[in-house]
């Protein structure tokens, strides 16, 4: 009769871990938006302050480099932290950095300070991101990709969002307007502390789900062949995010010097881009789920290539048009890129989240800087015909090993 209870407690707790959380989910995607938000005004405003502050391309990307790098390199030290440590009030501190970070911003009138600003929110997001994604693993009840794309959708929609709030609240009304943003931070803390008692509640959640990523729904790799695969996602992230620093920091400058457009209307044409991207993300997730991982980054990455070739021989319009097919099609890449590197390593969900999620920023702060020196000393035309090769490093997802079994029909 013992074993019997034993093995009913071990079957409801089973059940349980198997459910979808969506109420937690949403309120990850909706922190996450608020997260992405605050992160995307910083790009928003650089034509504000490289006019007031008389900065150069290089500085701006300084400005990027400083943010991603401070973002990026915390991340893998505290997945694998968490990993080991579960910390169910992380999120809430994350976001009381760049609480901290946007009241600075809103009132840093020299260089120094600006890069100090920008290094809060960083550190901010750096907390944010492995944790916020460990919850969504933990929430997803099996559908791993699903829930990471939502998580990823609502900061999809935060980095869309922020350029339409800085043309309409920022460039009119100055630099200190950024404080304002300072009450969605707080709404996301109390958000934030809500999740962070569901998941002090539910720890058990991950270790049934790394368990589970060792059975027979995935095959079973060598640690040598793990690692290449590894390598080989960490080349296509790098390819991804040289070419997304193009977009997001220096878009705008090339709209506004190719075609003649303002300030306003630029960040209408980023709001574009950035919400194709968001609209994306779902995709790849459920779409890989269903199909495989392995065949949404093929598309999500090398099919990007035709567009990103033709974009900088295209009139505005068609620049516009070619920028949501870019965003739609590249966006549906990480989600997959991650869930794929999650189950390669299964019991690591917040190490690789962390390291991916670093990855990202670092190579999105690291091509930014490189990008910006290359357009002070050629032009932002030629920084976007260079870039317009990237999305062919996809090619290399040929390489990736099958790590899912072959789905019965």
């Amino acid at each position: 009769m013992q074993k019997t209870l034993q093995e009913t407690t071990k079957e409801q707790a089973q059940q349980v871990a198997e459910k979808t959380v969506f109420s937690i989910l949403i309120a990850l995607s909706f922190s996450h938006l608020i997260n992405d938000t605050i992160q995307s005004l910083i790009p928003a405003i650089y034509p504000i302050v490289k006019d007031s502050l008389h900065l150069t391309f290089s500085q701006v990307g300084l400005i990027t480099l400083t943010y991603q790098l401070t973002a990026s390199l915390l991340q893998p030290l505290v997945g694998l932290y968490t990993d080991k440590k579960p910390q169910p009030w992380s999120l809430a501190i994350g976001m009381g950095f760049s609480l901290l970070g946007l009241i600075s911003l809103s009132q840093a009138h020299n260089f120094p300070l600006v890069l100090v600003s920008v290094g809060l929110v960083g550190i901010g997001s750096s907390i944010f991101h492995p944790e916020a994604s460990r919850l969504a693993y933990m929430a997803s009840g099996g559908r791993h990709g699903m829930a990471q794309s939502l998580f990823q959708l609502g900061g999809n929609a935060g980095s869309s969002i922020g350029p339409l709030l800085a043309a309409m609240i920022i460039v009119p009304k100055g630099q200190g307007s950024i404080s304002w943003f300072s009450l969605a931070a707080l709404l996301a803390i109390v958000v934030m502390i809500n999740i962070g008692a569901w998941y002090r509640n539910n720890t058990h959640r991950i270790r049934s789900k790394s368990k589970s990523n060792t059975g027979a729904d995935h095959v079973q790799l060598s640690s040598g062949r793990i690692a290449f695969a590894l390598f080989i996602l960490l080349v296509l992230i790098f390819s991804k995010y040289f070419y997304m620093a193009s977009m997001s920091s220096y878009y705008t400058f090339y709209l506004m010097d190719k075609f003649h457009i303002s300030v306003q209307s630029a960040q209408i044409y980023l709001f574009i881009f950035l919400s194709a991207i968001a609209a994306g993300t779902f995709i790849g997730g459920p779409v890989g789920d269903r199909i495989g991982r392995k065949y949404v980054i093929w598309v999500s990455i090398l099919g990007v290539a035709p567009f990103s070739l033709l974009l900088p021989h295209a009139t505005l319009f068609w620049t516009a048009v070619l920028s949501v097919f870019i965003g739609v099609i590249l966006s549906s890449a990480f989600s997959a890129i991650l869930v794929y590197a999650q189950e390669l390593v299964p019991g690591k969900v917040g190490m690789i989240a962390g390291l991916f999620f670093g990855l990202a920023f670092g190579m999105g702060g690291i091509g930014s800087a490189l990008l910006g020196k290359l357009a002070d000393n050629t032009s932002i035309n030629y920084v976007f015909s260079v870039c317009a090769y990237l999305p062919l490093i996809g090619l290399l997802t040929g390489l990736l090993p099958d790590v899912e079994k072959p789905r019965k029909k």
